[in-house]
């Protein structure tokens, strides 16, 4: 539906978001915002404990709460009215104007065709509150590019052959922890940026991270084949990267 859009719309209408959010918070300290946060944390809280009765009751109660929290809130209102209206214009276009096939051409000499591209699958289903760990048996190497909201994220690299080039691990994430484990004959150059949080890298400790990045590379990461290049950010949270 938003793919109808164009990228200066859809623009206007995240910045309409944020300043919704903004005003909730400040002119309503944080009014369903907060609630949701709250009930969103025990929703993910009490899915990992399902086997019990109990937690299965307050499961059900944590996702209740926020849904109707989300729902009550203004940007969230702002969003659904948008889609409708999007909908509404989309259908109206598309009675009045008669569906168009593109005639097929056919191929002309001398044109060079395009190169097939082949879809990888990504080595984590990309999720926003769960856990994710690296298969601890063999796996098939694949670039890391993921991105979350709640958990942690564990990454052994002992367990897969990483190729002869640059092999590349970016991770976005606002709450949680990050812990990489590299082989010892493995070149690394290690760039992360936190909010809040600590780092050990490789034995450098920084306990207190404040809205500050680290950069840090192995003696000889810039003329290594086979080399690792790890680029992480964290809102609230801490990073190991060590060697196994």
């Amino acid at each position: 539906m938003f793919k109808q859009l164009s990228t200066r719309n859809l623009n206007w209408i995240w910045i309409t978001v944020a300043i919704l959010l903004v005003f909730e918070i400040v002119f309503f300290h944080g009014g369903s915002l907060i609630s949701a946060f709250i009930s969103g944390f025990f929703v993910y809280f009490s899915w990992k404990r399902l086997h019990s009765l109990g937690w299965k009751i307050v499961f059900a109660i944590a996702v209740i709460s926020f849904i109707l929290n989300v729902f009550n809130l203004l940007a969230v209102r702002f969003l659904i009215v948008v889609a409708i209206v999007v909908f509404i214009l989309n259908y109206v276009k598309s009675t009045k104007e008669p569906s168009k096939e593109e005639p097929e051409l056919p191929n002309k000499t001398g044109l060079k065709e395009e190169d097939p591209l082949i879809q990888v699958d990504n080595l984590f289903d990309e999720r926003f509150f769960d856990d994710f760990r690296t298969e601890e048996t063999a796996y098939q190497w694949k670039d890391v590019n993921m991105h979350g909201i709640y958990g942690d994220r564990i990454i052994d690299l002992s367990n897969t052959v990483l190729p002869y080039d640059t092999a590349v691990i970016s991770i976005r994430h606002i709450v949680g922890n990050i812990e990489i484990y590299v082989p010892y004959e493995v070149e690394v150059s290690i760039h992360h940026s936190s909010i809040f949080g600590r780092a050990s890298i490789f034995g450098e400790y920084h306990g207190r991270l404040m809205n500050k990045s680290l950069h840090y590379e192995t003696k000889n990461y810039s003329t290594a084949q086979q080399r690792v290049k790890i680029v992480t950010s964290l809102f609230s949270g801490d990073i190991e990267v060590k060697r196994i």
